[in-house]
């Protein structure tokens, strides 16, 4: 792990880690979402088409607690969830984003994803690099890469506070 100071004075913190086969995507998955800074974060999720990134964001919101088909948001662009009002992350809204279809990042902004973006809840966001500069900075990136033997590679790179408090 690697720590650097970028402006505003918090670290940079970068973490790499390999994903051998789902259930190891899955622990991760229960790890993160037993953090309390899971509620309040903005996580982006990069890779290429196979990567891994839906199948993560499916095993976190199963550990945070959502219930029912968690469908891809590929072609609605944005999923919402939002958890009943018991346990440690009761009432926590929760968005679902991929970008994937954006062919212009002033989509985001004609989509009106700025009061989303700017409410408290979690943000998960794939192809986030489609929305280009509309995005606020991430707290946590996670940047998947497939291995030769099926493994996934994640790089970790807390962005804030607040994602250095997901990596701790």
């Amino acid at each position: 792990m690697t720590v650097q100071r970028v402006a505003g004075g918090h670290p940079l913190i970068v973490k790499n880690i390999a994903w051998h086969g789902e259930d190891a995507t899955a622990d991760f998955a229960r790890a993160l979402a037993s953090h309390p800074a899971i509620g309040r974060a903005l996580i982006e999720l990069q890779g290429d088409l196979g990567a891994g990134k839906t199948t993560f964001v499916r095993h976190l919101l199963k550990s945070l607690g959502v219930e029912g088909r968690i469908k891809s948001p590929t072609y609605a662009v944005v999923e919402p969830y939002t958890l009943p009002d018991a346990g440690q992350n009761g009432g926590m809204n929760i968005w679902h984003f991929d970008f994937y279809r954006f062919n212009d990042p002033r989509e985001w902004e004609e989509a009106g994803f700025r009061d989303i973006f700017a409410a408290t809840g979690l943000k998960l966001v794939e192809w986030p690099e489609k929305a280009g500069a509309h995005l606020p900075q991430p707290d946590l990136l996670l940047r998947l890469e497939v291995l030769p033997d099926e493994t996934r590679a994640v790089t970790l790179t807390a962005h804030t506070p607040t994602g250095a408090e997901l990596l701790a």
